[in-house]
């Protein structure tokens, strides 16, 4: 009896060393990918400890949940570094993904971000921008600029009319702000006086073909007046 006994006991510790060996083999060389970068790590659970550098990712999946080593925590999380462990920590619950807990980096749907909170609407004396929807300041506009030189045709000088423009531009808002800013600005009709150069003043012209038309008639006068 005692044979039979003993050869049990030895063919259960065995299995048991077997069982061991697989696990610290796995923890070791990351077989199935399981247990990659895991200092202790288990078939059920996964890691619960890992390398330096490298973050634990709990997932839970009802009452179970399984550890991995990651080098930068997904999408909802964040990562803490601490002295005994890094920890991938969950973003808040309108947060789509954050740089920390009290930090929101964009916000989920129907949320709109503003100094890294996610807030249900925009607070007053801001704006929502579509695309990310970010709450940013309103611009006041500076009071009207100086009008710029009257111009036709890309020209600044010669006769006729031109156009001249001013622009109002973005206020107070900071910098990285200014660029959803809209830039007001305004023409109108302005005259142009001022001669290209190479070329008479119109004006001017038009006095000499005057004087040279009585000059014509004059002397069409004076050569009646002869012949008679």
């Amino acid at each position: 009896m005692r044979a039979p006994l003993c050869l049990l006991l030895l063919l259960a510790h065995a299995v048991d060393m077997l069982a061991l060996y697989r696990r610290k083999k796995q923890a070791g060389t990351g077989l199935g990918g399981n247990c990659t970068g895991c200092v202790i790590c288990s078939e059920e659970n996964g890691c619960s400890t890992c390398q330096q550098r490298l973050f634990l990712f709990i997932r839970r999946e009802g009452i179970r949940q399984y550890g991995k080593c990651v080098h930068d925590c997904p999408l909802g999380f964040f990562g803490i570094r601490g002295q005994e462990a890094n920890r991938c920590k969950k973003c808040g619950a309108t947060c789509e993904s954050c740089f920390s807990q009290d930090f929101c980096i964009r916000c989920k749907r129907r949320f709109h971000l503003y100094k890294g909170k996610c807030l249900p609407t925009c607070p007053p004396g801001t704006l929502t921008h579509q695309s990310t929807r970010e709450c940013q300041e309103e611009c006041e506009p500076s009071p009207w600029g100086s009008w710029s030189p009257c111009i036709h045709n890309g020209k600044t000088c010669g006769s006729g009319w031109g156009l001249e423009t001013r622009v109002r531009e973005a206020g107070p808002a900071k910098q990285e702000e200014m660029a959803s800013c809209r830039v007001i600005s305004e023409s109108r009709k302005c005259p142009i006086k001022r001669p290209c150069p190479g070329e008479r003043n119109p004006r001017q012209k038009n006095r000499k073909d005057r004087r040279q038309r009585k000059d014509r008639k004059l002397e069409r006068r004076l050569h009646q007046h002869g012949s008679q």
